[in-house]
C-alpha cells in the first residue's frame, strides 16, 4: 500500500498579540515568571470579527489554491471551543473555500486531542480511496479567567493539513499507542465561556498518559526511543513539552544529556512561544515550526508526535519526513505573519478579551479589524455571517 500522510501543512494565527511581560508589570510579578517559568513570551489575541471559523478558513486557504478542492472528499474540523451545539463549524468553512457540495463536513471534539483523532480517520479514508483527499482543521481559542494562573496561557490559532496518498511533507505510520481515562483535569461546561482547570493535576495525568501511551506504541511498534531524532508534543505552554520529554527519556533510560533532549524539540516551540496555546491545532503548529525552522535536513528522520487531550484521551504516534518537502511549505507566508502582528496594551487586551458575544437574537454587525482573508461581519437572529474579504 503507498503511504499516507500530510501533504500540505499552513496555519494561521491573529494579528494582535499581548507581550507577557506587559502582564506581568500589571501583576506586579517577575516577567521570568512567564518567559522562563513556563516557556511563553507572547499570547495572540483574537479580533472583534475573528472565530474559530475565520481562522480555520485562513489557515486552510492556501490549501486549496491549485485545483486540489475538488480531491476534498471530507473535511474534519476539530476544535474545544466551537460555537454551535449543532451546525459543524467546518460548513461555514466549507462555503467560505469555495468546496465541492459532494464534500462531507464533521466536527470532532475531545479537549486537544481531536485533532489527531481527525489525522488518523483522515488517513484511514485516504488508504480507503487513495485518489481523494481529506482535509483537516483544528482551530481554538483558548481562555481563561482574568487573573487566574491560567491567563498567562491563553492564545489562539488554526492550523491546516492535507491529507493525501503519497505525500509531500510526512509519511505517518500506522502503529500508534492509546490511553483514555476518566479524569477531571480540565473541563468547560456548556454554561461556561472559560474552562475550568486543575493545573497541577493535569500536568500529573499529562505526563502518566505519555509513559502509558508510550509503552502501548512500543507494544504495536518497532521504533524505539533512540530512533526519533524530533519529538512533537501538545503545547499548553513550552515548558510543559520540556518536561515532557525529559519524563520520556527517565522512562526509556535514555542516556542522552539535557542539552541533546532539549535539541529534539526546541524548534517545535518556536511559534508556540510567541502564539501561546491553540488547543487542538497547537502540536501542529509545533510540527510546522519544526519543519520550517530546523536548520538540519530533516528528510528521511523519523518524529514522534504524543498528543493529550484533557479528560483525557492521549495517543503517540510517529511520522518520517519525506524528500523534497521543503519545496511545499509556507514558511516565508507564515514568517512574514508573524512578524507583521501588532503588540496591544494592557487595556486594548482587555478589550478584546471582553468583546460582546450577543445571544439576544438581534442584528449585530460588527466592525472590521482581522488582517485575515475571513472575517464574522455579523450575527443577526441568532445566525453568524461571514465574508471574505
Amino acid at each position: 500500500m503507498s503511504s499516507v500522510g500530510i501533504d500540505q501543512i499552513s496555519f494561521y494565527t491573529s494579528n494582535y498579540f499581548l507581550d507577557l511581560r506587559t502582564l506581568a508589570q500589571i501583576q506586579l510579578t517577575d516577567p521570568d515568571k512567564y518567559y522562563q517559568g513556563i516557556g511563553q513570551e507572547k499570547m495572540s489575541m483574537a479580533a472583534h470579527d475573528e472565530d474559530i471559523v475565520t481562522m480555520a478558513a485562513s489557515a486552510a486557504y492556501p490549501l486549496v489554491q491549485n485545483g486540489e478542492s475538488e480531491q476534498i472528499s471530507t473535511l474534519l474540523f476539530a476544535t474545544e471551543t466551537a460555537i454551535d451545539q449543532s451546525k459543524a463549524a467546518g460548513v461555514y468553512v466549507h462555503r467560505l473555500l469555495g468546496l465541492n457540495n459532494n464534500c462531507r463536513v464533521v466536527e470532532l471534539k475531545q479537549a486537544c486531542y481531536s485533532a489527531t483523532a481527525a489525522l488518523q480517520m483522515a488517513c484511514a479514508l485516504v488508504a480507503r480511496q487513495p485518489e481523494k483527499k481529506v482535509l483537516v482543521i483544528a482551530s481554538d481559542i483558548a481562555r481563561y479567567d482574568l487573573n487566574t494562573p491560567g491567563e498567562a496561557t491563553q492564545g489562539c490559532g488554526a492550523v491546516a493539513m492535507m491529507i493525501s496518498a503519497q505525500p509531500r511533507i510526512l509519511s505517518i505510520a500506522p502503529e500508534v499507542g492509546n490511553y483514555t481515562e476518566d479524569v477531571m483535569d480540565f473541563w468547560r461546561p456548556n454554561y461556561r465561556k472559560t474552562a475550568l482547570v486543575d493545573g497541577k493535576y493535569s500536568t500529573k495525568i499529562y505526563l502518566k498518559a505519555l509513559k502509558q501511551a508510550w509503552e502501548n506504541f512500543r507494544e504495536n511498534s518497532s521504533l524505539t526511543f533512540n530512533d526519533f531524532t524530533h519529538f512533537c508534543y501538545h503545547l499548553p505552554f513550552s515548558r510543559m513539552a520540556q518536561k515532557a520529554h525529559k519524563h520520556l527519556a527517565r522512562v526509556n533510560k535514555s542516556e542522552l544529556d539535557a542539552s541533546d533532549l532539549e535539541q529534539q524539540i526546541a524548534d517545535t516551540l518556536l511559534y508556540n512561544r510567541i502564539i501561546g496555546n491553540s488547543y487542538t491545532a497547537s502540536m501542529y503548529i509545533g510540527l510546522a515550526s519544526l519543519l520550517e525552522n530546523c536548520q538540519q535536513n530533516l528528510t528521511g528522520k523519523h518524529i514522534g508526535f504524543f498528543s493529550y487531550g484533557s479528560g483525557c484521551v492521549a495517543e503517540f504516534f510517529s511520522g518520517t519526513v519525506v524528500e523534497g518537502y521543503l519545496d511545499v511549505l509556507f514558511k516565508e507566508q507564515h514568517h512574514a505573519m508573524l512578524d507583521k502582528r501588532q503588540e496591544v496594551t494592557y487595556e486594548e487586551y482587555l478589550e478584546l478579551y471582553r468583546a460582546p458575544d450577543p445571544t439576544d437574537g438581534e442584528s449585530h454587525s460588527i466592525a472590521a479589524d482581522t488582517q485575515g482573508r475571513f472575517r464574522l461581519a455579523a450575527i443577526s437572529h441568532h445566525k453568524r455571517e461571514y465574508v471574505a474579504i
